[in-house]
């Protein structure tokens, strides 16, 4: 095992090798729809009910959760890695022929197997990326689903159960 951190190549590559699940992390801006994919999500807290997403201050994405102070992780199922590209890029239009429910006052995608709608608690300084804390206002999941996963700069799905 190499044992350099020397540039942020390496620190990446290293990093890279943490399996993680993929979101959609949605909100508004106004009332146009914005999103982005997302591997930086993690559960904080249960009592209170809070997650975490990290966003890298240059998207856009990040100014319009600070502004709106709600949003939406989705979780992505195995065979959603179009919608993950899709949210991925950099473009306008990203929900075209996206299907969402907007009963939360945020974007849900309707294809997520699971979802989880957030009042921005705070946000916190992280290097060049925001960390926002989120009081969960509303979740659902599916029972039998499978989540898509990144690892090594891919998409993949778990193996069969044994």
């Amino acid at each position: 095992m190499t044992e350099s951190l020397d540039t942020t190549v390496d620190f990446r590559a290293t990093m890279g090798r943490l399996v993680t699940g993929v979101s959609v992390i949605t909100t508004r801006s106004g009332s146009t729809p914005i999103g982005m994919t997302a591997s930086a999500v993690s559960a904080l807290s249960l009592a209170p009910l809070q997650l975490i997403v990290c966003i890298a201050n240059r998207l856009y994405t990040r100014t319009a959760i600070a502004e709106h102070g709600r949003f939406a992780v989705n979780v992505l199922g195995e065979d959603s890695e179009i919608l993950a590209r899709n949210f991925a890029m950099s473009k306008p239009e990203k929900f075209a022929g996206v299907e969402t429910v907007d009963d939360h006052g945020v974007p849900v995608l309707k294809d997520a197997i699971a979802a989880v709608v957030c009042d921005v608690a705070e946000a916190l300084p992280g290097g060049d990326h925001t960390i926002f804390v989120g009081d969960v206002r509303y979740c659902t999941h599916r029972v039998d689903s499978r989540p898509l996963v990144h690892f090594a700069g891919d998409f993949g799905a778990l193996s069969a159960s044994r």
